[in-house]
Order: C-alpha cells, then structure tokens, then sequence
C-alpha cells in the first residue's frame, strides 16, 4: 500500500462532506499533537472550518437519517452465516449510541463554538490573507503564549463540542470504504470508464496508481458513471493525459 498512491472521489453531496469533515479532523488531531505556536493556530483553523461547515443547517438531519438506514441494512445481516457477528453487533450499538446522541443535542452541531466572542473575532480575520497577525488579534496573540498544555486542553475542549461528529464521520467512511474489494483494471492510453449500476448507491470512487508510474489520477463522474483519466507528471505548467496504458486498483463503494 506504500507503494501506491491513493485517490478518492466522492459521487454525491453527503460523501464530499464527510471527507472534507474527515480531513479537517486529521489536520486538526495532527497539529494538536505538535508543540508550537504554529500548531496550535493549525488545529484552530481546521476546528473553526470544520464549524463553518456545520452551519449548515441538515447536516445533523442527514447524518441521523444515514445512521439510521445503516443500521436497518445491517440488522438484516444477523442472519447470514460467515458474518463476523460480535462485530457486527459492536457497530449496531456503535450507530444507535452515535444516533441518540445526535438526537440529543438539540440545538444546531457547533453552535456553541460559532456564538464564542474569541473563537468568532478569529473566525472573521483567519479569511484575510495575514488577517491572524498579532495586531489584528491581540487576544489571540496573547493565547497563543499560554503553556502547550493549556493551550491543548482548551482545543480538547472545543473539540468536544464536535467530537460525535467526528465519530459518526469516522463511522460512516469506514463502511463506505470497506463495502467492497478492490479490482485490477487497465486504463487504455490513459482513460478508464465504467457505467455504474443504478440499484445501487454508489458513494466513493477510489483508485489507487503506483508512485512508481509517475502518473495521477483525475476521477470525474455522477450516480450513471464516471470517468478515470491518468495524467503524466513530466509538465507541472501543461499536464496532459498519458499515452501508456496503466494498471491500477479501482474500488467502487456503497451503502
């Protein structure tokens, strides 16, 4: 795997958000864990994203709807021999905890966070190109200064506000990703195309090119179908699309 480059491609609204939530979670575990000043303004960006994101009022409603049809369609599996049923019984209880906990909290997810004078002053002047520097933010500046500790445990804490979200984000792409195996096709002269079944509720397209190639991948499509172009690397100002025929792994997931 280490020796392959990975490339995902969401084909629907719900997927894109939970990878721009997921990625915003690992930038912000990511620099929580370094001891700096620099750091700890990453991981404050990446929270204040991740509650811009929230503000958007369905995301808890879309969130509980799709835990909900998960836990139907797995429920349906007890039944099937072969199925590892210890753990799936752990990810039912996993999804009715994450469920009721959604439910629970009655106002809009992050709303805490979006009416906090400090963390809004920031909100408002991290979109300015330099708009974070000291002068503009005094307070900031200041807890800035405050022990790596301190500093770790109010991000803890804001995080905390958010922390079923994440959950449930991580929930839900692992069941994506792990819905089906891997494939070995060949894009011819650099193009791959496939229709897709419309029984289905195809979520994510992932491909997976090795580095060796020198190549990427450029992953188009919708719910019908979708398109893989391999580009070459050789022009960074013009890319265009190979001519070799290129090997790589395709997975496409589903729930």
């Amino acid at each position: 795997m280490h020796h392959q480059i990975l490339y995902e491609h969401p084909l629907n609204e719900q997927c894109r958000t939970l990878l721009r939530l997921s990625h915003l979670f690992e930038q912000f575990d990511y620099h929580l864990s370094k001891d700096s000043q620099q750091n700890s303004r990453g991981a404050l960006a990446s929270l204040l994203d991740i509650v811009a994101i929230l503000a958007r009022a369905d995301i808890k409603s879309e969130l509980i709807k799709t835990l909900q049809k998960q836990h139907h369609n797995l429920a349906g599996m007890t039944s099937i021999q072969g199925v590892d049923q210890a753990r799936l019984e752990q990810i039912l209880q996993d999804i009715s905890h994450l469920s009721l906990t959604l439910k629970s909290n009655n106002c809009q997810l992050g709303q805490s966070m979006r009416v906090n004078e400090f963390l809004k002053t920031i909100s408002q002047r991290i979109s300015i190109p330099g708009g974070s520097f000291d002068f503009d933010l005094p307070q900031f500046h200041y807890w800035l200064h405050l022990p790596y500790e301190e500093r770790v445990l109010q991000l803890n804490e804001w995080r905390q506000q958010v922390r079923v979200v994440q959950s449930t984000v991580d929930l839900l792409l692992s069941l994506i990703r792990n819905s089906n195996h891997p494939k070995h096709v060949i894009a011819g002269e650099g193009i791959y195309q496939q229709s897709l079944d419309s029984h289905r509720s195809v979520q994510l397209i992932q491909v997976m090119l090795p580095k060796e190639a020198m190549v990427y991948a450029v992953i188009s499509g919708n719910k019908h179908r979708f398109c893989v172009r391999v580009m070459e690397t050789n022009d960074w100002e013009h890319p265009g699309q190979t001519s070799r025929d290129i090997p790589f792994s395709l997975k496409i997931c589903f729930i």
